[in-house]
């Protein structure tokens, strides 16, 4: 019985190792969405047209929102502002502002 102890203790903090080393490997769940961005953003937001890295994600947000909601032009932002959902667009925004400037 006391062996099912050490056991079981060892168990559980192997596991709880496992979750937190794979939680550290885990890319940002805005990352793949953002991928589109890359082209002229930069794969870190630092690069293209203009800096998304460390800016707010509220700024970054709203802009695409104001993208999307756009009634007239027909800009590649407002292409690619519209295929996405507003959670998508959050995501989006939560991962840029992650990233150091």
């Amino acid at each position: 019985m006391h062996r099912f102890i050490v056991t079981a203790g060892f168990a559980a903090l192997v596991a709880s190792q496992v979750s937190v080393a794979q939680a550290a490997t885990q890319p940002h769940p805005g990352r793949l969405l953002a991928s589109n961005c890359f082209q002229c953003h930069g794969t870190e937001g630092r690069g293209g047209f203009e800096r998304l890295a460390g800016k707010s994600s509220s700024d970054i947000y709203g802009d695409m929102r104001e993208m999307k909601l756009k009634s007239s032009g027909n800009d590649i932002m407002k292409a690619h502002a519209k295929g996405y959902t507003d959670a998508e667009l959050r995501l989006i925004a939560d991962y840029f502002a992650q990233l150091p400037r």
